[in-house]
Protein backbone atom coordinates (compact mmCIF):
# COMPACT_ATOMS: atom_id res chain seq x y z
CA UNK A 1 0.00 0.00 0.00
CA UNK A 2 1.06 3.47 -0.76
CA UNK A 3 0.52 6.24 1.62
CA UNK A 4 0.77 9.79 2.80
CA UNK A 5 3.51 9.91 5.12
CA UNK A 6 1.42 12.28 7.58
CA UNK A 7 -2.13 11.19 7.29
CA UNK A 8 -1.59 6.79 6.84
CA UNK A 9 -4.29 7.54 4.23
CA UNK A 10 -4.05 5.53 0.77
CA UNK A 11 -1.98 7.97 -1.70
CA UNK A 12 -2.53 6.89 -5.41
CA UNK A 13 0.84 7.70 -6.76
CA UNK A 14 1.82 3.95 -8.32
CA UNK A 15 2.81 5.64 -11.38
CA UNK A 16 5.48 7.48 -9.61
CA UNK A 17 7.38 4.81 -8.28
CA UNK A 18 7.17 2.76 -11.23
CA UNK A 19 8.37 5.60 -13.17
CA UNK A 20 11.16 6.25 -10.85
CA UNK A 21 11.86 2.71 -10.13
CA UNK A 22 12.37 2.04 -13.81
CA UNK A 23 16.38 1.67 -14.91
CA UNK A 24 17.43 0.97 -11.01
CA UNK A 25 19.67 -1.98 -10.27
CA UNK A 26 16.69 -3.70 -8.14
CA UNK A 27 16.51 -7.80 -8.55
CA UNK A 28 12.39 -7.25 -9.98
CA UNK A 29 10.30 -4.63 -10.62
CA UNK A 30 7.41 -2.52 -9.28
CA UNK A 31 4.19 -2.84 -11.17
CA UNK A 32 0.86 -1.69 -10.91
CA UNK A 33 -2.44 -3.07 -9.97
CA UNK A 34 -6.16 -2.42 -9.70
CA UNK A 35 -5.56 0.31 -7.45
CA UNK A 36 -3.34 3.91 -7.92
CA UNK A 37 -2.42 3.43 -4.14
CA UNK A 38 -1.15 -0.30 -4.43
CA UNK A 39 2.33 -1.34 -6.03
CA UNK A 40 3.19 -4.64 -6.85
CA UNK A 41 6.83 -5.70 -5.64
CA UNK A 42 7.79 -8.52 -8.03
CA UNK A 43 11.47 -10.71 -8.05
CA UNK A 44 12.80 -11.91 -10.53
CA UNK A 45 13.15 -15.91 -11.07
CA UNK A 46 14.53 -16.81 -7.73
CA UNK A 47 16.72 -20.18 -7.03
CA UNK A 48 15.84 -20.83 -3.50
CA UNK A 49 13.67 -18.85 -0.69
CA UNK A 50 16.35 -17.24 0.74
CA UNK A 51 17.07 -15.41 -2.55
CA UNK A 52 13.52 -14.33 -2.76
CA UNK A 53 13.53 -12.94 0.79
CA UNK A 54 16.38 -11.01 -0.24
CA UNK A 55 14.92 -9.70 -3.40
CA UNK A 56 11.87 -8.83 -1.82
CA UNK A 57 13.86 -7.03 1.20
CA UNK A 58 15.71 -4.91 -2.15
CA UNK A 59 12.29 -4.05 -3.70
CA UNK A 60 10.78 -2.97 -0.13
CA UNK A 61 13.57 -0.69 0.89
CA UNK A 62 13.97 0.27 -2.90
CA UNK A 63 9.98 1.21 -3.28
CA UNK A 64 10.10 2.94 -0.05
CA UNK A 65 13.10 4.73 -1.16
CA UNK A 66 10.93 6.66 -3.48
CA UNK A 67 8.43 6.77 -1.94
CA UNK A 68 9.55 8.56 1.24
CA UNK A 69 11.13 11.10 -1.46
CA UNK A 70 7.44 12.22 -2.33
CA UNK A 71 6.25 12.39 1.19
CA UNK A 72 5.25 9.03 1.11
CA UNK A 73 5.38 5.82 2.71
CA UNK A 74 4.91 1.82 2.16
CA UNK A 75 3.27 -0.78 4.45
CA UNK A 76 2.54 -3.80 3.67
CA UNK A 77 -0.65 -5.79 4.95
CA UNK A 78 -3.78 -7.57 3.85
CA UNK A 79 -6.03 -4.50 4.16
CA UNK A 80 -6.26 -0.57 4.78
CA UNK A 81 -7.75 -0.61 8.67
CA UNK A 82 -9.15 2.93 7.47
CA UNK A 83 -9.77 3.40 4.03
CA UNK A 84 -13.20 2.24 1.82
CA UNK A 85 -11.56 0.74 -0.93
CA UNK A 86 -14.74 1.49 -3.60
CA UNK A 87 -13.76 5.40 -3.10
CA UNK A 88 -10.44 4.77 -4.70
CA UNK A 89 -8.67 5.97 -7.50
CA UNK A 90 -8.31 2.83 -10.03
CA UNK A 91 -4.93 2.88 -11.52
CA UNK A 92 -4.96 4.39 -15.14
CA UNK A 93 -4.73 1.18 -17.09
CA UNK A 94 -7.13 -0.04 -19.73
CA UNK A 95 -7.60 -3.70 -18.67
CA UNK A 96 -8.35 -2.74 -14.75
CA UNK A 97 -10.76 -0.22 -16.21
CA UNK A 98 -12.40 -2.76 -18.42
CA UNK A 99 -12.76 -5.01 -15.05
CA UNK A 100 -14.13 -2.37 -12.96
CA UNK A 101 -16.95 -2.29 -15.71
CA UNK A 102 -17.51 -5.71 -15.86
CA UNK A 103 -17.08 -6.38 -12.02
CA UNK A 104 -18.78 -3.79 -11.04
CA UNK A 105 -18.64 -2.71 -7.34
CA UNK A 106 -16.98 -6.39 -6.61
CA UNK A 107 -14.01 -5.02 -8.51
CA UNK A 108 -14.55 -1.53 -6.20
CA UNK A 109 -14.06 -3.63 -3.29
CA UNK A 110 -10.98 -5.43 -3.93
CA UNK A 111 -8.46 -3.20 -2.25
CA UNK A 112 -6.66 -5.88 -0.30
CA UNK A 113 -3.10 -7.39 -0.82
CA UNK A 114 -1.99 -10.82 -1.09
CA UNK A 115 1.07 -12.79 -1.09
CA UNK A 116 1.53 -15.00 -4.57
CA UNK A 117 4.54 -17.37 -4.72
CA UNK A 118 5.47 -19.31 -8.03
CA UNK A 119 6.65 -22.62 -8.02
CA UNK A 120 8.86 -23.90 -10.94
CA UNK A 121 6.93 -27.15 -12.56
CA UNK A 122 8.63 -29.91 -14.54
CA UNK A 123 5.48 -30.41 -16.85
CA UNK A 124 2.00 -29.79 -16.88
CA UNK A 125 0.74 -33.09 -15.55
CA UNK A 126 2.86 -32.27 -12.67
CA UNK A 127 1.53 -29.07 -12.31
CA UNK A 128 -1.83 -30.81 -11.57
CA UNK A 129 -0.79 -33.61 -9.33
CA UNK A 130 0.65 -30.71 -7.49
CA UNK A 131 -2.10 -28.40 -7.24
CA UNK A 132 -4.55 -31.27 -5.67
CA UNK A 133 -1.84 -32.33 -3.42
CA UNK A 134 -1.41 -28.69 -1.38
CA UNK A 135 -4.90 -27.93 -1.85
CA UNK A 136 -6.49 -29.08 0.94
CA UNK A 137 -3.43 -27.12 3.26
CA UNK A 138 -3.78 -24.31 2.15
CA UNK A 139 -6.74 -23.13 4.33
CA UNK A 140 -4.42 -23.82 7.34
CA UNK A 141 -1.91 -21.23 5.27
CA UNK A 142 -4.92 -18.56 5.42
CA UNK A 143 -5.42 -19.04 8.89
CA UNK A 144 -1.78 -18.78 9.78
CA UNK A 145 -1.38 -15.78 7.08
CA UNK A 146 -4.52 -13.88 8.31
CA UNK A 147 -3.49 -10.22 8.57
CA UNK A 148 -6.56 -8.02 7.55
CA UNK A 149 -8.92 -7.79 10.36
CA UNK A 150 -10.17 -4.09 9.72
CA UNK A 151 -12.50 -2.92 6.76
CA UNK A 152 -13.43 0.45 6.46
CA UNK A 153 -12.52 1.33 10.24
CA UNK A 154 -14.18 -1.48 11.75
CA UNK A 155 -12.79 -4.80 13.14
CA UNK A 156 -15.19 -6.53 11.64
CA UNK A 157 -14.78 -10.34 13.28
CA UNK A 158 -13.26 -11.68 10.88
CA UNK A 159 -8.99 -12.98 10.66
CA UNK A 160 -9.39 -12.09 7.29
CA UNK A 161 -11.31 -9.76 5.03
CA UNK A 162 -9.25 -9.67 2.25
CA UNK A 163 -10.66 -13.59 2.05
CA UNK A 164 -14.29 -12.74 1.93
CA UNK A 165 -13.65 -9.97 -0.68
CA UNK A 166 -11.74 -12.36 -2.77
CA UNK A 167 -14.82 -14.29 -3.08
CA UNK A 168 -17.18 -12.09 -4.55
CA UNK A 169 -15.41 -12.05 -7.82
CA UNK A 170 -15.98 -14.94 -10.18
CA UNK A 171 -14.05 -17.60 -10.67
CA UNK A 172 -12.60 -17.48 -6.59
CA UNK A 173 -11.84 -20.05 -4.23
CA UNK A 174 -10.86 -23.78 -5.57
CA UNK A 175 -10.74 -24.33 -8.93
CA UNK A 176 -13.00 -27.18 -10.17
CA UNK A 177 -11.67 -30.81 -10.25
CA UNK A 178 -9.73 -31.81 -13.60
CA UNK A 179 -8.87 -34.93 -14.44
CA UNK A 180 -5.49 -33.36 -16.48
CA UNK A 181 -4.08 -30.78 -17.34
CA UNK A 182 -5.54 -31.19 -21.15
CA UNK A 183 -8.70 -30.63 -19.23
CA UNK A 184 -7.94 -27.50 -17.37
CA UNK A 185 -6.94 -26.28 -21.14
CA UNK A 186 -10.39 -27.14 -22.52
CA UNK A 187 -12.35 -25.28 -19.38
CA UNK A 188 -9.62 -21.60 -19.90
CA UNK A 189 -10.75 -22.26 -23.53
CA UNK A 190 -14.45 -21.98 -23.20
CA UNK A 191 -14.29 -19.39 -21.11
CA UNK A 192 -11.97 -17.41 -23.17
CA UNK A 193 -14.45 -18.26 -26.89
CA UNK A 194 -17.58 -17.19 -25.13
CA UNK A 195 -15.73 -14.14 -23.78
CA UNK A 196 -15.87 -14.37 -20.31
CA UNK A 197 -12.20 -13.90 -19.84
CA UNK A 198 -8.88 -12.84 -21.84
CA UNK A 199 -6.83 -15.57 -20.58
CA UNK A 200 -5.82 -17.85 -17.68
CA UNK A 201 -5.11 -14.96 -15.54
CA UNK A 202 -8.68 -13.80 -15.25
CA UNK A 203 -9.14 -16.85 -12.97
CA UNK A 204 -8.77 -15.45 -9.34
CA UNK A 205 -8.68 -19.19 -7.85
CA UNK A 206 -6.39 -19.45 -4.85
CA UNK A 207 -3.83 -21.68 -6.54
CA UNK A 208 -3.68 -22.18 -10.45
CA UNK A 209 -1.34 -23.38 -13.25
CA UNK A 210 0.47 -20.37 -14.69
CA UNK A 211 1.68 -21.74 -18.17
CA UNK A 212 3.51 -18.77 -19.53
CA UNK A 213 6.07 -19.12 -16.57
CA UNK A 214 5.74 -23.12 -16.52
CA UNK A 215 4.76 -22.55 -12.54
CA UNK A 216 1.87 -23.13 -10.49
CA UNK A 217 0.63 -19.91 -9.07
CA UNK A 218 -0.32 -20.06 -4.89
CA UNK A 219 -2.30 -17.49 -4.34
CA UNK A 220 -3.66 -17.96 -0.52
CA UNK A 221 -1.88 -16.03 2.36
CA UNK A 222 -2.78 -12.77 3.05
CA UNK A 223 0.36 -10.05 2.22
CA UNK A 224 2.53 -10.09 5.41
CA UNK A 225 4.06 -7.66 7.18
CA UNK A 226 7.05 -8.36 8.59
CA UNK A 227 9.34 -10.18 5.92
CA UNK A 228 10.63 -13.09 8.07
CA UNK A 229 6.95 -13.97 7.47
CA UNK A 230 7.03 -13.88 3.86
CA UNK A 231 9.57 -15.86 4.12
CA UNK A 232 8.16 -18.15 6.60
CA UNK A 233 4.95 -19.06 3.96
CA UNK A 234 7.25 -19.24 0.94
CA UNK A 235 9.40 -22.13 2.59
CA UNK A 236 6.31 -23.77 3.82
CA UNK A 237 4.80 -23.94 0.41
CA UNK A 238 8.02 -25.24 -1.57
CA UNK A 239 8.33 -27.36 0.87
CA UNK A 240 4.65 -29.07 0.37
CA UNK A 241 5.15 -28.54 -3.39
CA UNK A 242 8.47 -30.78 -3.07
CA UNK A 243 6.73 -33.58 -0.36
CA UNK A 244 3.46 -33.95 -2.73
CA UNK A 245 5.16 -33.85 -5.93
CA UNK A 246 6.97 -37.23 -4.64
CA UNK A 247 3.53 -38.83 -3.12
CA UNK A 248 0.96 -40.53 -4.97
CA UNK A 249 -1.50 -38.66 -6.97
CA UNK A 250 -4.57 -37.94 -4.40
CA UNK A 251 -7.55 -39.76 -5.95
CA UNK A 252 -9.73 -37.60 -7.64
CA UNK A 253 -12.57 -36.37 -5.10
CA UNK A 254 -15.04 -33.72 -6.30
CA UNK A 255 -17.08 -33.75 -2.90
CA UNK A 256 -13.81 -32.59 -1.36
CA UNK A 257 -14.48 -29.19 -2.97
CA UNK A 258 -16.99 -28.74 -0.70
CA UNK A 259 -14.95 -29.45 2.61
CA UNK A 260 -12.33 -26.75 1.17
CA UNK A 261 -14.93 -24.22 0.95
CA UNK A 262 -16.16 -24.84 4.89
CA UNK A 263 -12.20 -24.88 5.58
CA UNK A 264 -11.74 -22.08 3.48
CA UNK A 265 -14.52 -19.98 5.63
CA UNK A 266 -13.64 -21.30 8.94
CA UNK A 267 -9.76 -19.92 8.48
CA UNK A 268 -11.06 -16.19 7.19
CA UNK A 269 -13.42 -15.70 10.19
CA UNK A 270 -11.35 -17.50 13.04
CA UNK A 271 -7.85 -17.88 11.79
CA UNK A 272 -5.54 -19.36 14.25
CA UNK A 273 -9.00 -20.27 16.51
CA UNK A 274 -9.84 -21.92 13.62
CA UNK A 275 -11.16 -26.01 13.51
CA UNK A 276 -10.60 -27.10 10.14
CA UNK A 277 -11.81 -30.71 8.80
CA UNK A 278 -8.67 -32.39 8.34
CA UNK A 279 -7.27 -33.48 4.69
CA UNK A 280 -7.83 -36.82 5.43
CA UNK A 281 -11.75 -35.78 5.59
CA UNK A 282 -12.71 -37.91 9.13
CA UNK A 283 -12.16 -35.32 11.25
CA UNK A 284 -11.63 -31.84 12.62
CA UNK A 285 -8.52 -30.31 13.71
CA UNK A 286 -7.28 -27.38 15.54
CA UNK A 287 -4.85 -25.03 13.63
CA UNK A 288 -2.10 -26.16 15.89
CA UNK A 289 -2.55 -29.21 15.16
CA UNK A 290 -2.49 -28.95 11.82
CA UNK A 291 0.71 -27.42 12.10
CA UNK A 292 2.87 -29.62 13.98
CA UNK A 293 1.52 -32.48 11.30
CA UNK A 294 2.40 -30.53 8.08
CA UNK A 295 5.88 -29.45 9.79
CA UNK A 296 6.41 -33.24 10.22
CA UNK A 297 5.27 -33.63 6.50
CA UNK A 298 7.84 -31.64 4.91
CA UNK A 299 10.36 -31.33 7.40
CA UNK A 300 12.54 -33.91 5.12
CA UNK A 301 11.93 -31.69 2.05
CA UNK A 302 12.47 -28.59 4.22
CA UNK A 303 16.22 -29.93 5.40
CA UNK A 304 16.89 -30.60 1.40
CA UNK A 305 16.15 -27.11 0.72
CA UNK A 306 17.63 -25.57 3.62
CA UNK A 307 14.43 -23.81 4.79
CA UNK A 308 13.91 -25.76 8.17
CA UNK A 309 15.28 -22.36 10.05
CA UNK A 310 11.95 -19.98 8.01
CA UNK A 311 9.58 -22.32 9.40
CA UNK A 312 10.29 -21.99 13.08
CA UNK A 313 7.64 -18.52 13.21
CA UNK A 314 5.17 -21.03 12.21
CA UNK A 315 3.75 -22.82 15.26
CA UNK A 316 -0.23 -21.90 14.55
CA UNK A 317 -0.92 -19.99 18.28
CA UNK A 318 -1.35 -16.42 16.11
CA UNK A 319 -1.16 -14.27 13.39
CA UNK A 320 -0.17 -10.73 12.07
CA UNK A 321 -3.71 -9.45 12.31
CA UNK A 322 -3.36 -10.79 15.93
CA UNK A 323 -1.06 -7.92 16.35
CA UNK A 324 -3.33 -5.58 14.11
CA UNK A 325 -5.97 -5.78 16.59
CA UNK A 326 -4.02 -5.11 19.55
CA UNK A 327 -2.66 -1.87 18.83
CA UNK A 328 -6.25 -1.06 17.44
CA UNK A 329 -8.11 -1.93 20.66
CA UNK A 330 -5.01 -0.10 23.15
CA UNK A 331 -3.92 2.88 20.60
CA UNK A 332 -6.82 3.12 17.41
CA UNK A 333 -6.50 2.48 13.74
CA UNK A 334 -4.20 5.46 12.72
CA UNK A 335 -1.17 3.47 15.07
CA UNK A 336 -2.45 0.25 12.85
CA UNK A 337 -1.49 2.21 9.77
CA UNK A 338 1.72 3.76 11.59
CA UNK A 339 2.67 -0.24 12.90
CA UNK A 340 2.24 -1.62 9.59
CA UNK A 341 4.39 1.23 7.97
CA UNK A 342 7.01 1.06 10.19
CA UNK A 343 7.26 -2.92 10.24
CA UNK A 344 6.97 -3.09 6.32
CA UNK A 345 11.09 -1.92 6.43
CA UNK A 346 12.06 -2.66 9.63
CA UNK A 347 11.66 -5.42 9.79
CA UNK A 348 13.70 -6.68 6.39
Amino acid sequence: MILDAATFAPAPAVEVLVREADGEALPGRLKTELFAWVVELNTNVCESVPEAVEAIGRLRAGADEIARRHGLRIAAGGSHPIARPEEQEIAPDQRYREFVEYAGISALRQGVNGLHVHFGMPSADACMQVLEGVLPWLPLVLALSANSPYLVGEETGLASNRAEILAQLPRHGAPPVFASYADWEVFVERFVRLGLADDYTRFWWDVRPHPSFGTLEIRMPDQPTELRMTGAFAALLQALCVTVSRRPPRPVDPPARGIYAQNRWAALRFGPRAELVHPDGERLATVPELVRELRDLIAPAAVELGTTDLLERLDGGDCEGDRQLAIGRSDGLEAVCVDLAERTIRSR
